[in-house]
């Protein structure tokens, strides 16, 4: 078992300091369990838990005199095991990655194991006797016996670990799913017992047969062999392909944390060292060769290649990186030989922080699962009251014991809401999980809910909807002017100068033409533009203002033009004539019209906020199919904003990328913190899309909707199987054998249900 202990500083209402602890607690065997040891930490003064049945954790805020050998005692007290957080362990040389935890996660599970071997022995078993005891074909003379024979290590070592926690519980004054199994199983195997010996059942010669419903004959010679080692069985099983779907519903965290590299190749007084990533400090320089992974989060010192993010972001196409370039850890280099040096290691880097959002939201809770919760609470002592009332109602009207006795067990064993208990759980392990596969964090369970209601998308214009840089857009040319010709003069002149529109001309300039010539004299005109001499000519770049005459007609009117669409426009004189106009902006993304697309599909009204002025931002929102613009907006407006839209009855989802969206997007009924933003606004966000492209915005809402409706159709299942099969139960009309199958695979059915996530796309 492994632990986690997270003391922050937050404050209560009262102004104590409270802390955060996450232990894991053992013993736990269905959501009632869940409940109970919740219901015990938050009656301690000063505590808020949350327990999650398939996590096993209970996320736990707490504040002086509470301290956590209090919390792990009355875990103990309540009849589970807590453990508290061990100290960081110390790097060795052969772990890697994330404090070992890949290899932990490649482990076979030594309870997984267990219950394997359990499971086996007790189907290997319970199979003759259940098919002896339905075929009257195959009964032997003495056959009961042998059945007693098999069935005996099936009810008493199969059944183990339910009898020992109902005992457990029982001591602490509490039932849950394993009385239920305990009481009905035992009671099947100790009637038989009776019959066996007390009464005519064991007779040589005795014969018995399968019936679906209660109906019975002589209470003195009817044994519940196959019943008792039949529900074993099933309820083994269940528990066994429940254990494995949970761990295959967190496998995405797992591999998360697998992602990262274990050895890195450190630069020290210019040599090599392979050193375990743990021993990894900010400032250092490494060494990344084609293939490698990068080791952590840093900033590329030397050398240029292409990175292969797919693993983070889900997005397939590599990324080029050069000198001064950003890499994430975990990523790998698809190109020539990189020197790194580490800005972030360890938790801080980002791929520790998505787990960490990862781990966070799987162990949350929806609004829908705490109502589950409130009836597992109280489902299995009224389950036992049902039993008994049975009992009492057959026995009183048939007079049939064995019947009444029959249909008792049947509702013991057919009510346990383990289904109720993985409803949430585990569609939350799976969604999170695949979402951050590709490239979606979804912070909490709560989100899913708001995801919903949503039905306004406010998007941040620049590094949102656009690149957030500027680029060359538009060359016009004049009459006899080479457009190639152009693009040299003018691109070596801006070349020269530091201005962002100078960048952009001169970077869109040597796409195109390719190597630009040298520049003598250069002269930065201020406010106007610059001047420079380019293989003799006398080349001029800036406004029109600087140019000695008026423009001819066609480049005024391309001018005009640029103006009215939103670029910013620069005239290029040669030898003191115009030769053309050169028009840039703010480009759109090439996925963002697709994105407003989507967007619309999921039933949200787009928005477009800016602070760039009303002509710029309708030129995006043409360019991307938004009708609505809010523009010249202040930073610290933003937040009135999307306050306005909802006081006007909209769901507003906001987002954003920037330090100015943070405010908004905690203020929006949903925020989505683009992850190549600023760590503010990912903070601030509800979801965080680590890739740049407003796309997986809409991914993000379809990948939460669907998590909400497996969630809330696992909960329809979960409820109207109890509802519906109590009653069957309680009216004589189900086997207990056949109820415990309906019991068990009503928890597969769940868990099964819930892993169909891991296909969304």
């Amino acid at each position: 078992m492994t632990s986690t202990a997270a003391p922050s500083a937050p404050s209560s209402a009262d102004g104590a300091p409270r802390s955060e602890v996450e232990l894991t607690i053992g013993g736990m065997t269905c959501a009632s369990c869940a409940a109970r040891v919740e219901k015990k930490l938050n009656r301690m003064e000063g505590v808020t838990a949350t327990v999650n049945y398939a996590t096993e954790k209970a996320k736990i805020s707490y504040a002086a005199p509470v301290a956590v050998p209090d919390l792990i005692a009355t875990v103990v007290r309540t009849g589970y095991t807590a453990e508290e957080p061990p100290p960081p362990p110390a790097p060795k040389e052969s772990e890697g990655g994330a404090d070992g935890a890949s290899v932990a996660a490649g482990r076979d599970d030594p309870e997984l194991a267990s219950l394997r071997q359990r499971l086996t022995v007790s189907a290997l078993l319970a199979v003759p006797v259940i098919l002896l005891s339905m075929v009257p074909a195959l009964q032997f003379d003495n056959w009961q016996w042998l059945c007693l024979t098999l069935a005996a290590p099936v009810v008493v070592w199969g059944g183990l670990p339910f009898h020992r926690a109902a005992f457990t519980n029982a001591r602490h004054g509490a039932a849950t799913m394993d009385t239920l199994v305990s009481v009905g199983t035992l009671a099947a195997f100790g009637w038989s017992l009776w019959a066996l010996f007390f009464g005519t059942a064991g007779m040589a010669g005795m014969q018995d047969g399968f019936t679906f419903t209660a109906s019975r004959a002589d209470a003195a010679s009817s044994i519940y062999l196959e019943v008792a080692s039949g529900v074993v069985a099933f309820i083994l099983l269940g528990r066994y392909l429940e254990a494995r779907s949970k761990r295959r519903a967190g496998a995405a965290l797992h591999a998360l944390l697998e992602l990262g590299a274990r050895d890195v190749a450190v630069l020290r007084d210019g040599r090599e060292v392979r050193i375990p990533v743990a021993r990894l400090a900010v400032g250092d320089r490494f060494v990344v060769r084609p293939g490698e992974k990068i080791a952590t989060d840093g900033i590329v010192v030397e050398g240029a290649s292409a990175v292969d993010a797919s693993m983070l972001t889900g997005e397939s196409v590599p990324v080029d990186v050069t000198t001064g370039s950003a890499v994430t850890g975990a990523t790998v280099n698809a190109g020539g030989r990189l020197v790194v040096e580490a800005t972030r290691v360890g938790a801080d880097t980002q791929l520790a922080r998505m787990a960490r959002l990862v781990e966070d939201a799987q162990n949350g809770k929806a609004e829908v699962q705490r109502l589950a919760d409130r009836v597992s609470a109280v489902f299995v002592p009224v389950v036992l009251l049902i039993a008994l009332g049975t009992f009492g109602a057959w026995l009183g009207v048939t007079g049939d014991t064995a019947a009444a006795f029959t249909a008792a067990v049947a509702v013991l064993i057919i009510a346990c809401p383990c289904a109720l208990g993985l409803a949430t759980p585990t569609a939350l392990m799976v969604g999170t999980g695949r979402g951050a596969q590709l490239g979606i964090l979804i912070k909490g369970p709560e989100v899913l809910e708001s995801t919903r209601r949503v039905d306004t998308v406010v998007l941040d214009k620049t590094g949102t909807v656009t690149t957030g840089r500027m680029t060359l857009q538009e060359v016009y040319a004049a009459d006899g002017t080479d457009e190639e010709e152009l693009l040299r003069l003018a691109g070596a002149l801006e070349h020269a100068s530091e201005h962002p529109v100078a960048r952009a001309i001169a970077e869109g300039a040597g796409e195109r033409v390719g190597a630009l010539p040298p520049v003598e004299r250069f002269e930065n005109v201020a406010g106007l533009g610059v001047r420079g001499t380019v293989e003799g000519h006398e080349v001029l770049v800036g406004r029109a203002r600087l140019l000695p005459g008026p423009l001819p007609a066609g480049l005024a009117r391309a001018l005009e033009d640029a103006e009215r669409e939103g670029r910013t426009a620069v005239v290029v004189a040669q030898d003191g004539a115009a030769r053309g106009v050169l028009a840039v902006a703010d480009a759109v993304k090439g996925t963002s019209a697709e994105a407003v697309r989507s967007l619309r599909a999921l039933g949200l009204a787009p928005v477009l906020l800016t602070g760039d002025n009303r002509t710029v931002a309708e030129s995006v929102a043409r360019a991307v199919g938004i009708d609505e613009v809010i523009a010249e907006v202040l930073p610290e407006d933003k937040v009135a904003v999307v306050e306005r839209l909802r006081a006007e009855g909209r769901t507003v989802a906001m987002v954003g990328d920037g330090v100015n969206d943070a405010a908004a997007l905690a203020t929006a009924d949903l925020g989505l913190a683009m992850g190549t933003g600023t760590d503010a606004a990912i903070e601030a966000g509800d979801l965080t899309l680590v890739r740049g492209d407003l796309r997986v915005a809409a991914d993000a809402i379809r990948l939460s909707r669907r998590t909400l409706s497996t969630i809330k159709g696992n909960l329809v299942w979960a409820f109207g199987y109890n509802v519906a099969a109590l009653p069957l139960a309680a009216a004589g009309l189900l086997n207990p054998m056949i109820a415990g199958a309906a019991m068990a695979f009503s928890s597969v059915f769940v868990v099964t249900n819930s892993l169909r996530l891991r296909r969304f796309s």
